[in-house]
């Protein structure tokens, strides 16, 4: 079992939950996020005064899967979260992370059952 965190643009998300959804994964929690690598925030003003935000809205989806689903899970975030043809700095990252254990909360599954 795996635990993909994908941090992806917020525009993005709507698209990214129908291809998940094509491929039958249909379970992830969405995090509102802020951050910032490359971009180094953005130019902004407000009442006429010019400053700048360091951090810019992202959105984090974690989600768990079974080793199997875990190539064509990524492989549908990558495509749909992209930007343009070859993808461009901002478009996110995807971390993923070793799930030793998963527990149903409200049922007594565990496992990749729970998964």
């Amino acid at each position: 079992m795996k635990l993909i965190l994908a941090v992806i643009q917020p525009t993005k998300l709507k698209a990214v939950q129908e291809a998940l959804a094509k491929i039958e994964v249909e379970r992830l929690t969405v995090l509102d996020a802020q951050g910032f690598a490359r971009q180094r925030g953005q130019q902004a003003y407000y009442r006429g005064a010019e400053y700048k935000s360091n951090l810019l809205r992202k959105i984090v989806l974690e989600i768990a899967v079974n080793d199997d689903f875990l190539d064509r899970t990524i492989e549908a975030i990558t495509h749909v979260a992209r930007t343009g043809t070859e993808g461009s700095i901002g478009d996110g990252k995807i971390f993923i992370l070793p799930l030793d254990e998963c527990c149903q909360v409200g049922g007594s599954a565990r496992g990749k059952g729970a998964v």
